[in-house]
């Protein structure tokens, strides 16, 4: 008689990028003026409950939320009775940041350096404090060393350190504080797959691996009116949308130019190393999402930043 061998495989599907979804309400913004709704194209939002556990060297933890009374609880541990209103100070000014950020930046269009100049946005720049840190704003509302290191790490997601990043950008913990961290069910893959089959029902046709060798110009380089594929075919455009790595457009999809070579010379931002792990077992005391803040904060980003190094602590 043979043997019958009944093989037990699992298969696990990672997000390769994002794991965290922020500002659901400019999500639901799009499908609303696409004429649907996330909802009706089968998204479901799920909110992670707490935002972060935050750890420290020595095994301690601080566990963000947008949940007010166990921000309170954590807040008051490290820093007393009054540390909470200071919170409250510190959640007013990012909740300023972040609503004049989104009036007058994100919904504009900077289409030169005499953009920059509106009158809007020039009566605000002073409350939006680019010319501070992040890290020295926090010190303003936080008296312990933990708790600045706590509200200033989201600077990393922007590649940015903390003492170099501009105080405007504690908007970003302002969106996570005030409402909350997102997770759509079944993977981000199922955002685009809502995009793309809005898109089909609405007669879009996506052309899928085709490169592209160039952005194809008027005389005058004015304006962009097509594109040229790798293939040699030409497709003629009304708008082009270019999303691929700005430094990499300028220099190799766009003729040259003085601004092609002004890119080439400006220093990056800091990306990361993943590692995407699958474990066949649950860990208790981690949640979704844990950030480990090396002890020696200023040094760890200093080692990175300035001197190009792995800090010893990461």
């Amino acid at each position: 008689m043979g043997r019958r061998c009944i093989a037990n495989i699992r298969f696990q599907r990672f997000d390769q990028g994002p794991s965290l979804l922020l500002l659901p309400h400019l999500f639901a913004e799009a499908f609303h003026d696409l004429d649907t709704s996330l909802e009706a194209e089968g998204v479901k939002l799920i909110k992670c409950e707490p935002n972060y556990n935050l750890w420290f060297g020595d095994g301690e933890s601080f566990e963000l939320s947008t949940d007010l009374a166990r921000m309170k609880t954590e807040v008051e541990k490290w820093e007393g009775k009054d540390g909470f209103e200071r919170y409250l100070g510190f959640l007013q000014e990012s909740h300023r940041h972040y609503e004049l950020s989104v009036k007058h930046v994100l919904r504009k269009n900077f289409t030169s350096l005499l953009s920059m100049l509106r009158p809007s946005f020039l009566r605000h720049l002073l409350a939006l404090h680019p010319f501070e840190s992040i890290y020295s704003r926090a010190s303003k509302y936080f008296w312990t060393e933990r708790l600045r290191r706590v509200f200033t790490f989201g600077s990393m997601y922007m590649g940015m350190s903390p003492f170099d990043a501009p105080g405007t950008y504690s908007l970003l913990q302002y969106t996570e504080l005030a409402e909350g961290i997102w997770y759509p069910e079944g993977g981000f893959h199922k955002i685009i797959e809502a995009l793309v089959n809005v898109g089909e029902r609405l007669g879009v046709a996506y052309r899928l691996s085709t490169p592209v060798a160039q952005i194809l110009l008027t005389r005058d380089s004015g304006r962009a009116t097509g594109v040229l594929l790798s293939s040699g075919e030409q497709l003629s455009a009304d708008v082009v949308v270019n999303n691929s790595d700005l430094v990499y457009a300028y220099n190799n999809l766009l003729p040259p130019s003085t601004t092609a070579t002004a890119l080439s010379k400006r220093p990056s931002s800091c990306s990361s190393i993943s590692f995407y792990w699958a474990l066949d077992t649950q860990v208790p005391a981690l949640g979704a999402h844990n950030i480990f803040l090396a002890d020696e904060y200023r040094e760890s980003f200093d080692n990175i930043f300035k001197k190009q190094l792995i800090p010893e602590q990461p």
